[in-house]
């Protein structure tokens, strides 16, 4: 059902308005970016009609579609986005945790993982080459380095900042150890954790591209290098849209599990 909002005495629906007015806009932009393409005549800078037409060529057309098309540069990369993502998930979790609840571990952990983390991730590239090779061991290495961090800071966050009484409470019933963590701490701390996976999603979509972009045989960033070694910019501009078509999708199917798995912290809202 549509909302209803209330504005100066006045009523507005807003609800089934929003998403027309947001893929409006959106609309709105391509006919501007297409107008404004077609006046500049620029090699540099195609239309998207002929952006569109390329993409469609490149991937989506021919009978080797599922074996050469899309699926054989999307699924590599998302692949590699997706397990990269779960690993330092689980990585960044899990220290988040420790990290959140004893005081000691962050007194020795701490200098050692700031340090760490100001290493920029490509710049460690040359590193996990040589202790990976070429491949997806190398890219999933890069991956993991670069997105564990906004996980492990933010479930830190969140298991430091629980209710002392929630805690105070849980141990006059007897929830301690692993329940306490299941049951207590875990949920308490579950909006920041989303939260430090979607930052993470997003990063893990770049450092996909940037170790593609160095050493990979298939995928969206080595179609991108491809694309402009041979000077072909409007298949280089169509990588570039199909990669934020597949960055829209990943975070818009984060964003419904989100919205299944905390929609208890907004029901009282």
């Amino acid at each position: 059902m549509a909302a209803v909002e209330r504005r100066g005495g006045g009523v507005g629906v807003t609800g089934a308005r929003s998403p027309l007015v947001r893929w409006g806009v959106f609309a709105l932009a391509l006919v501007v970016w297409e107008l404004a393409a077609r006046a500049a005549g620029s090699a540099f800078f195609p239309p998207p009609s002929a952006i569109a037409a390329a993409g469609w060529a490149l991937w989506f057309s021919g009978p080797a579609v599922l074996t050469e098309g899309a699926w054989a540069d999307v699924l590599p990369s998302v692949g590699r986005v997706l397990a990269g993502w779960a690993v330092s998930g689980v990585i960044g979790i899990a220290v988040g945790l420790l990290l959140g609840r004893s005081r000691r571990a962050t007194e020795y952990l701490a200098p050692l993982l700031a340090f760490a983390r100001a290493l920029p991730p490509p710049v460690l590239i040359p590193v996990f080459l040589v202790l990976f090779a070429a491949g997806t061991p190398m890219q999933l290495a890069t991956i993991v380095f670069g997105t564990v961090w906004p996980v492990l800071l933010a479930t830190a966050a969140g298991a430091r900042d629980v209710d002392p009484v929630t805690i105070d409470t849980a141990e006059v019933y007897g929830v301690a150890g692993l329940r306490r963590l299941r049951r207590v701490i875990l949920p308490a701390s579950a909006p920041r954790i989303v939260a430090g996976l979607r930052v993470s999603l997003s990063l893990a979509l770049i450092l996909m591209v940037v170790s593609e972009l160095v050493a990979s045989t298939n995928g969206l960033g080595h179609q991108l290098v491809v694309a402009q070694r041979s000077f072909d910019f409007t298949a280089m501009w169509a990588a570039i849209v199909l990669l934020g078509a597949v960055g829209y999708a990943l975070n818009a199917a984060l964003l419904g599990v989100e919205r299944r798995a905390l929609g208890w912290t907004t029901a009282g809202g």
